[in-house]
């Protein structure tokens, strides 16, 4: 165990937690913290296996299977929690998909509505649900993971770039109207080791694709680390990741000079993740795109 915490032996509920960041979670909940928590996914398999993976402490973890891009399924969910006269003192809504990248234009709506029902409306729904249950901790927190993405948007993740830029403008909201009553954080991660690349584009070139967002990426043990302590913190807004903190510190500064130094960058490095996005100048050169982007600076002496 480490230092006493406010959420040490409290109830928790965890969306998305059969993988990735959510699965951290559970595990470091737990075993950290003691706590008891409730995950939720859909994917029966994966939960069994992590219940096998917390041994003798499987006794604190228990889950709940349906899809969080439902109403219903909260409000049911919900109804459950009071008949079983289970009080949750923490609701952390981690459950995403990302798209795969591509030029807005070649998205349909199936997947504008997909990727905004899970990264967005999943949360308003857990939220409407879940709160009036929740103000009746004395130790109530609400944490919503966004995304670096809604810190800074990059060509290519148009529709992820605003689910997540929706769920953080709302989660600023919330927080002002539950202040002193309910914690309430934004988490922001950059690129993390996790699975949610599984359906981007693959092919000959995609191992080089990988090999550069490892670089970049932070890895899911420290990730996880990080958020718990952030939330032991009761801090509000938590941007994490090298990339996250950069991206966010210099929006601030250069901001619309972000995303398009951006797209240089990944145009340079032919992601093949990003091919789609960027086709149409597939065989122009570094130096040209640099020579494009220095074009760009603000108060640069043109001849």
């Amino acid at each position: 165990m480490t230092p006493y915490c406010w959420f040490d032996y409290k109830t928790v509920i965890v969306s998305g937690a059969s993988s990735g960041i959510g699965k951290g979670l559970v595990k470091k909940l737990i075993s950290d913290h003691a706590c008891t928590v409730i995950g939720i996914a859909r994917n029966e398999t994966k939960m069994k296996k992590l219940v096998a993976e917390l041994g003798d402490k499987a006794r604190f973890f228990s889950y709940a299977l349906f899809d969080v891009s439902i109403k219903e399924n909260w409000e049911a969910f919900e109804k459950e929690l009071r008949q079983k006269h289970i009080q949750p003192d923490l609701l952390i809504n981690n459950a995403g998909i990302l798209p795969k990248f591509d030029k807005f234009i070649n998205y349909s709506l199936d997947d504008v509505n997909r990727a905004m029902q899970i990264n967005f409306y999943s949360c308003v729904y857990s939220m409407n649900a879940l709160m009036p249950l929740l103000m009746e901790s004395r130790s109530a927190g609400i944490v919503n993971i966004a995304s670096s993405a809604a810190l800074c948007s990059l060509a290519g993740t148009s529709i992820y770039s605003a689910s997540k830029a929706a769920l953080k403008s709302l989660t600023e909201s919330i927080r002002e109207e539950c202040r002193g009553r309910c914690y309430v954080g934004l988490v922001c991660p950059g690129f993390t080791k996790t699975d949610i690349f599984s359906n981007q584009k693959k092919g000959k070139e995609s191992d080089a694709s990988e090999k550069a967002l490892q670089m970049v990426s932070t890895s899911c043990d420290r990730m996880v680390t990080d958020i718990i302590h952030g939330i032991w913190r009761r801090r509000s807004n938590m941007v994490f990741g090298i990339d996250a903190r950069l991206m966010d510190s210099t929006g601030k500064v250069f901001g619309v000079l972000v995303p398009w130094a951006s797209s240089i960058v990944i145009r340079a490095a032919h992601l093949q993740m990003f091919s789609d996005v960027f086709d149409d100048e597939e065989g122009m050169s570094a130096v040209q795109m640099m020579d494009r982007l220095k074009e760009r600076i603000p108060g640069r002496r043109r001849n």
